[in-house]
């Protein structure tokens, strides 16, 4: 009973350190300036697997063509898809437009955790921070920076990654959040509730103070009671095992040039680009860098993905004829391949290829 107590007051002083720490260092962010859902939802899809730095520029993008739910749920996969070009893991554009459709269907955004989870792409973390941001609900966010914040402060050593890790850091999450009334006159910005104060203040913690390299624990408000500065051991929390295997591919494209056309077709189902276009590949026309030669323009160009490294060739093809391609390829002027949603290696050749 007496260490359940202790607990919940150093709960309580970790909650106000962390609060009365965001007042003075909370990030100034576009989308920080208004509660609204539509805005909040499109931060928290563009901010998966991407900085806020490269984020904010998709963000603005997306809220100046498109500025309600309505309008993006209008658009095509195509538009939606060039839009998000560059930010990669392209199946999140398609959870985009296809949740933007659930949405209107609905008539409004889910007012719950259950229901913005049932949305396309919105998984728990997502779920929580677009409940707590937009809707004042009292529910914990857990990210990367949430599992590197308590990890260390309270020296807890379940890897991260593994079902009792998220049960035990959803758990201390959720006992640490505070719940009722907020508003920017507390110094928090605009906000819906203490709760949606505090998942932005653990973030932005995260993100600026208990950083992954280099934290700033000198100048840390939670330095007297963190177990990982105590012992030594800041930069071994916190613990996740290594489960993803990359495996290498090899591809070759061959970019056709023909009196200013060229040669694309679209990606199928399945794949992780799925939906985008590309130029001719070898695996699909292996006769035209057997007998038709094209000019190698590069070799070997590394492109990192998070299950796989691409190691491509990049050719150039210049013919007055166009040759035999299959079926699902179309001929395009080379001054509108802009208007097609690439892969950014796709990028890098056509980049190659006007040098």
């Amino acid at each position: 009973m007496v260490f359940s107590y202790l607990l919940t007051i150093n709960y309580s002083l970790v909650t106000l350190s962390l609060l009365s720490w965001f007042r003075e260092n909370r990030r100034e962010l576009p989308w920080r300036e208004t509660t609204a859902p539509y805005a909040v939802w499109l931060s928290e899809i563009i901010l998966q697997q991407t900085q806020v730095k490269q984020g904010m520029a998709y963000w603005e993008r997306f809220m100046h063509r498109w500025p309600t739910v309505e309008e993006l749920a209008a658009a095509t996969e195509d538009e939606v898809l060039r839009a998000w070009q560059g930010l990669g893991y392209y199946s999140r554009a398609r959870n985009l437009h296809a949740a933007a459709r659930q949405v209107v269907a609905m008539g409004a955004f889910p007012q719950t955790v259950e229901g913005l989870r049932a949305l396309k792409g919105v998984g728990d973390y997502t779920a929580a921070a677009i409940g707590s941001i937009a809707f004042g609900l009292p529910a914990a966010v857990v990210d990367g920076n949430v599992y590197r914040v308590l990890s260390r402060h309270f020296g807890i050593s379940t890897p991260v990654n593994t079902t009792e890790g998220k049960r035990e850091f959803t758990e201390l999450a959720q006992s640490l959040l505070p719940t009722g009334p907020a508003t920017e006159a507390d110094g928090y910005g605009p906000v819906t509730s203490l709760s949606s104060a505090y998942n932005q203040a653990i973030m932005d913690f995260g993100a600026l103070q208990c950083t992954p390299q280099s934290p700033s624990c000198i100048r840390c408000p939670l330095q007297e009671t963190c177990v990982a500065l105590r012992d030594g051991r800041v930069g071994e929390l916190p613990v996740k095992l290594r489960k993803l295997k990359v495996r290498e591919r090899r591809l070759a494209y061959i970019y056709i040039r023909c009196n200013g056309m060229t040669a694309i077709h679209r990606r199928g189902p399945g794949d992780i680009w799925q939906g985008l276009w590309e130029p001719v590949i070898s695996e699909s026309s292996p006769d035209l860098l057997k007998d038709l030669h094209p000019l190698l323009i590069k070799r070997g160009v590394r492109h990192v993905l998070t299950h796989q490294v691409i190691l491509a060739d990049f050719y150039l093809l210049e013919t007055q004829q166009r040759p035999t391609l299959p079926p699902d390829y179309i001929w395009v002027s080379e001054e509108d391949i802009d208007r097609y949603a690439l892969p950014r290696l796709v990028e890098l050749l056509i980049e190659a290829v006007t040098l």
